[in-house]
């Protein structure tokens, strides 16, 4: 049984739970260039990540009032269309919040970030149901110090706290406040620059933060998500773009592929599609992906789902049992019987499933680039791997996510990424 050190954490938000300096520093130009001012000599604008605004514009870039004022309001405009997305979350931020709350700690976040951009930063990355309360700044105009910030955060009682932050000001909060303060040595600050304030202890990222906060505890079970579709549905595209996402929500993932992701699975590979092999009989096929499948599963997928991460697999069993079984004739329970063992219980948590009718499909396959064994097959071979994926999808709804392939590719992504988040993170707000 696993103790944590703490029953209370309360955490900093740009450069402790979010990766922030573009967002921020992109929307700080843009205001000062329509103010007319300029960033004076020496100055680093990282520097304005952590400190109130008007601190920042006065105290550090030298604006009046007035002009900083006016730099707020066009800082915020910029911020409010663009900046705020361009944030991405730190690795095994969501792990560490799951945990925190799942072993009973109270959990909090205390920025002098506005109400109004702390809580859309919050609810775009599907964060804001980890917290026991959050605290912010409640306008640019009226600047409330870091330590009341802390001090609101915390809960009425606690045996110990801490506050997780990457700058001074709150190791000075934190300490203010009679609390412990866990230096984000990965933010904004430095490390000379939290241990200077009084930093109890300071990290160099955020698997030691989660080793620190949570020693002993287990790790969350990660994910295993798949991605089916037919040859020229899109998918390399839609991988892309759906790991990048993934990876700025903060996920930690493990991208592979089948037939594939690892040194033997891979030879299989070269095997199976190359055309220098066009007399490979069907059983053969078959029997070739599943010990592909066998070795993947063994060393690659369920090692890495175990210690948390999102393992996110371009193609999976489906693919043997619609290309083998009904392309190849097979039959789907024969093809799904073969594969049980190199499965091994293994199955999916989700598939995204792009739709896409097999003659267009074709179509774009063609004329994207040289056609592997599979990919030659006639149009009568690909309309029957269509109907098996069809027929899987009836019988498991639950399981795959529908996405319409047939429309431009930005409004596939999103598509895409809204149903993965949807699973993901069911409380999501944003």
């Amino acid at each position: 049984m696993f103790t944590f050190p703490y029953d209370a954490v309360v955490f900093d938000l740009d450069g402790t739970l979010t990766c922030s300096d573009q967002g921020i520093i992109q929307s700080m130009r843009y205001a000062l260039d329509k103010v007319g001012a300029t960033v004076p000599v020496g100055v680093d604008l990282r520097a304005i990540i952590g400190p109130p605004l008007m601190v920042s514009l006065m105290e550090l870039l030298g604006l009046d009032e007035h002009t900083a004022r006016t730099a707020i309001g066009y800082y915020t405009e910029f911020f409010n269309r663009e900046g705020m997305y361009l944030y991405t979350v730190y690795p095994h931020i969501r792990s560490i919040l799951k945990m925190l709350r799942d072993g009973g700690v109270f959990v909090a976040m205390a920025t002098s970030k506005p109400v109004r951009p702390a809580m859309a930063i919050l609810n775009h990355f599907g964060l804001t149901h980890y917290f026991h309360r959050i605290i912010t700044e409640e306008d640019n105009e009226k600047v409330v110090n870091k330590p009341e910030l802390i001090r609101r955060a915390l809960p009425e009682s606690y045996r110990r706290a801490a506050m997780i932050g990457d700058r001074y000001f709150d190791v000075e909060g934190a300490l203010a406040n009679g609390i412990d303060c866990i230096g984000a040595g990965y933010g904004f600050g430095t490390e000379d620059e939290l241990r200077n304030a009084g930093a109890t202890h300071v990290v160099a990222d955020t698997e030691s933060l989660r080793a620190y906060l949570c020693p002993g505890a287990p790790i969350p079970r990660g994910y295993f998500l798949t991605m089916e579709g037919l040859d020229g549905s899109g998918k390399t595209t839609q991988m892309d773009r759906l790991e990048q996402s993934l990876r700025d929500y903060g996920y930690s993932v493990l991208r592979t592929r089948e037939p594939g992701g690892c040194e033997i699975s891979e030879e299989i590979r070269h095997t199976i599609l190359t055309t220098d092999h066009m007399e490979m009989c069907p059983a053969c096929e078959a029997l070739l992906y599943a010990a592909a499948r066998a070795q993947h599963v063994h060393e690659v997928i369920r090692p890495a789902v175990e210690r948390g991460m999102l393992v996110l697999c371009d193609r999976f069993v489906d693919s043997s049992i619609a290309y083998q079984g009904g392309g190849r004739e097979l039959g789907t329970e024969v093809v799904r019987t073969l594969n049980a063992p190199a499965v091994d219980g293994m199955l999916p948590d989700a598939t995204v499933y792009l739709n896409i009718d097999h003659q267009l499909a074709l179509e774009r396959r063609h004329s994207a680039s040289s056609l592997d064994r599979i990919e030659v097959e006639s149009a009568a071979f690909h309309a029957r791997v269509q109907a098996a994926y069809e027929k899987l999808i009836s019988e498991d709804k639950k399981r795959f996510l529908l996405v319409d392939a047939e429309q431009d590719v930005d409004a596939v992504a999103a598509d895409v990424l809204d149903v993965v988040l949807s699973r993901l993170e069911p409380e999501f707000e944003g």
